[in-house]
């Protein structure tokens, strides 16, 4: 007898004890666990409930100081501005489009063509809410136009005591203003945002500097209460005008080199002579908070934000296909997905669209306003693909290639009957 054969019985009496074993689990399932959180639904927005006002705050940020009247919410421009689509509360899609992405927790978003000003696709356009670190973009625009970028700054204990998110300017630090605004786009400093204001006439001077470039580029829905994006009296924005606002400042060429960006190094600054035995801080690097640029293909860069009132805020912009798309999230979460790959979902979805298609229009958009066919829209291409550039035959229609097949079997068919004539002949 073979030593395999001795083997035989003793792994056929495992495998039954498995198959026991399994029908025992099966018969006598554990209880499952209940879960921890509740269900993922999409914000609602049908209703218009943000066509005023942000959400109630749910802290005292936004209390006006002593003496100071609560703001009155901002008028609201009839029509509205964009286009008449856009005055629409919910999802706003071309006609005939397919479903917008699902797992999106932001309650508004838009996408648009960053170059021609097109609204491809929105949810809430106009609603509004508190923009939180996205208003920087704003910041960045006026004071790239407006300081010496590299006049240098010292820095104070003001600076390095402003609330939230800070780079870590110190007193006596000595920092450019190219820095500065490095720190204020990268990394999203607060304390870099309070250096510019500074030097823009103070933190109220500031606020009424950028409220009048928001008037002017025609981002009415956007109050800036803090030059930061702290929560703050009247605080607001939209989706649309995060688009507006972002699309204005990547017309600024070291803006738009600083928000790709993705690490430099950050001065140090010297020991409080106040505080004994304290010791230099050397210099670091920072790297860009953004995650779409090191994980999204054609990435320009973007810029987040978050408060406890705001929520997850985002706003980008992409390149694929010879197209730049810009995207926004207002009051979004970290689930189902975190922010910026829901930021990459509707980048995906705008780039499967057909050019031209539109719901609307940023101001000074250099196309007219139009919508195609169901026919053009009838489904979105695969991933990696440019439906403009697609061969008309993928795109539904009969095309070069069907029309090539067909002449090539009728070439053949025509030989073979002069074959069989010269045949007959023969």
């Amino acid at each position: 007898m073979k030593i395999t054969d001795l083997r035989r019985p003793a792994r056929c009496y495992a495998v039954a004890l498995l198959a026991v074993l399994a029908i025992g689990a099966t018969a006598t399932p554990a209880p499952a666990e209940p879960p921890t959180t509740t269900p993922f639904t999409t914000p609602n927005t049908d209703g218009c409930p943000q066509k005023s006002l942000p959400p109630a705050p749910i802290d005292t940020s936004e209390v006006p100081a002593p003496g100071q009247p609560t703001p009155a919410p901002l008028p609201i421009p009839a029509p509205a501005i964009g286009g008449t689509r856009l005055a629409e509360c919910g999802v706003v899609l071309p006609r005939s489009a397919p479903p917008a992405p699902q797992d999106i927790s932001a309650t508004a978003w838009l996408v648009a063509d960053l170059d021609t000003g097109e609204v491809l696709a929105a949810k809430d356009p106009h609603g509004r809410y508190r923009p939180a670190s996205t208003i920087k973009v704003l910041l960045a625009t006026l004071a790239l136009r407006t300081l010496d970028l590299n006049k240098v700054v010292v820095g104070t204990r003001a600076d390095a005591d402003v609330d939230g998110t800070r780079v870590g300017i110190g007193p006596g630090g000595h920092y450019t203003n190219r820095q500065l605004m490095q720190a204020l786009i990268m990394a999203s400093g607060n304390d870099a945002a309070h250096a510019i204001a500074t030097q823009l006439g103070g933190d109220a001077a500031t606020v009424a500097k950028l409220n009048e470039l928001a008037k002017s580029l025609r981002a009415m829905d956007t109050r800036v209460a803090t030059p930061s994006g702290l929560d703050g009296p009247g605080m607001s924005t939209s989706a649309y005008d995060l688009a507006v606002v972002f699309r204005e400042a990547m017309t600024i060429p070291l803006f738009a080199e600083l928000i790709h960006t993705e690490q430099v190094d950050f001065p140090g600054f010297p020991a409080d002579p106040g505080l004994p035995g304290d010791a230099d801080r050397p210099g670091y690097p920072i790297g860009n908070d953004n995650q779409l640029l090191y994980n999204y293909d054609g990435a320009l860069g973007g810029k987040t934000g978050y408060t406890d009132d705001a929520r997850q805020t985002f706003v980008a912009a992409a390149q694929r296909y010879g197209r730049r798309l810009v995207v926004s999230l207002l009051q979004a979460d970290v689930r189902p997905v975190r922010p910026w790959e829901q930021a990459a979902r509707l980048l995906d979805y705008g780039f499967g669209l057909p050019s031209g298609v539109s719901v609307g229009a940023l101001p000074g958009a250099v196309v007219p306003q139009r919508e195609h066919s169901a026919v053009a829209l009838a489904a979105p291409p695969v991933s990696g693909t440019n439906p403009s550039a697609m061969p008309h035959a993928e795109q539904g229609g009969i095309g070069t290639r069907t029309l090539l097949i067909a002449g090539g079997i009728v070439a053949i068919l025509v030989l073979l009957a002069g074959a069989r004539r010269a045949n007959r002949r023969r």
